[in-house]
């Protein structure tokens, strides 16, 4: 059971990333998926949520319009995609699973490193 970030990388102020979060040994589709990042030495910030049904969508403050959250449950993937991207969007970003059930279920990637500077 794991969650695969890639898409990380280096890019310049004004670019745009897509990263994408692989689920295997479970099912995608009945957890809602979210995005966090961290900067070293602070706390982790949640950048976006997506329901499990693909009906909602939440997103901090200092993203919303810059980044778009989404799901194809049919492979077992979230994507969170970043335009306009800003030196103070650098952190690790790293995907979650959550679903709330008689016990809740939780995994986490492993992150993936966004770094943007000219």
């Amino acid at each position: 059971v794991q969650l695969v970030e890639s898409g990380g990388g280096l890019v310049q102020p004004g670019g745009s990333l897509r990263l994408s979060c692989v689920a295997s040994g479970f099912t995608l589709s009945r957890y809602d998926m979210r995005w966090y990042r961290q900067v070293l030495r602070k706390e982790r910030e949640l950048v976006a949520t997506i329901s499990s049904d693909d009906r909602s969508a939440e997103y901090a403050d200092s993203v919303k319009g810059r980044f778009t959250i989404s799901r194809d449950n049919a492979k077992n993937t979230a994507y969170l995609q970043m335009n306009s991207l800003k030196p103070e969007d650098t952190a690790v970003y790293y995907c979650y699973a959550l679903r709330i059930a008689t016990t809740n279920y939780e995994y986490w990637g492993q992150g993936t490193q966004v770094t943007v500077s000219s």
